[in-house]
């Protein structure tokens, strides 16, 4: 079953338009989720915006928005301020720059989301759109309003479709020039790296959803199955991961391939 929409808009390059629509592509529906009872009436118990000085619950209409300029000082702001500096591109998807597709670090990518036509008569310049960056290497930069915040997106080919990623503020990513400096520029002795470099090829397989499988989720699923068959007993603990072996010495760091090597020849037959 295909997802919802959740945002409806338009597309548009230039003088080409078209109407999309997009959907996560992300999901969280299969992941247990907990409420919080109260352990002696087995109500649910919710959570209140109350004042720290009297500790009673704040009314909604009643809260208000403020930038803490000194101690005790603050400057509240009213629903119209805020919404007054909000840019006005809600509906629509303007790609005015574009940029080499490997130009753009991992580290700006934020959340993904899938871009497709809206309806028929759009459907030819969408295509086009895609197949054009595509075809040059090139990702579309433009700005959106997306939950309730103006953000930079960018749009990429994939597949059929385009994928749209919201990117990060400029302020939230930090050089890793700035972080790098204190790692040793020396390269590794020869015999290390190529034996790491075949333990890594001996280790490859195509990618599959499998290897990010969240193992937590397996166990939660599993103790939640078993409660009704065994009321009060206590669920057994995932078994702990064995520390690694001190590696502080090129000795040991060439036991520990030539051990690994060994061990993944054993477990491939």
């Amino acid at each position: 079953m295909a997802p919802r929409s959740f945002w409806k808009g338009y597309l548009k390059l230039s003088l080409v338009t078209c109407p999309v629509a997009m959907v996560p592509a992300r999901s969280d529906h299969d992941k247990i989720r907990f409420h919080t009872l109260n352990r002696k009436t087995g109500h649910r118990v919710e959570t209140r915006l109350v004042d720290e000085e009297t500790n009673k619950p704040v009314p909604d209409e009643d809260q208000v928005k403020a930038w803490q300029a000194g101690d005790n000082d603050y400057v509240t702001l009213e629903d119209d301020e805020l919404a007054a500096a909000a840019l006005e591109s809600t509906r629509t998807i303007d790609i005015e720059t574009f940029a080499p597709a490997e130009s753009i670090a991992w580290e700006w990518y934020d959340q993904p989301h899938f871009l497709l036509p809206n309806d028929k008569v759009g459907e030819e310049a969408f295509a086009v759109i895609r197949a054009a960056m595509e075809s040059s290497g090139r990702v579309g930069i433009a700005r959106l309003v997306l939950y309730r915040r103006e953000r930079a997106v960018l749009l990429a080919p994939l597949d059929r479709g385009i994928v749209l990623w919201t990117l990060r503020y400029g302020d939230e990513v930090r050089d890793p020039k700035d972080v790098w400096r204190a790692v040793p520029t020396d390269r590794p002795d020869a015999k290390l790296m190529t034996m790491a470099t075949k333990l890594i090829d001996e280790r490859t397989d195509p990618w599959n959803a499998k290897m990010a499988s969240d193992p937590v989720q397996v166990n939660l699923a599993k103790i939640i199955a078993s409660k009704g068959k065994s009321a009060g007993k206590k669920p057994k603990r995932a078994p702990a991961t064995e520390r690694p072996a001190d590696m502080g010495n090129v000795v040991s760091i060439f036991d520990a391939l030539r051990k690994s090597i060994d061990e993944d020849r054993k477990r491939g037959g």
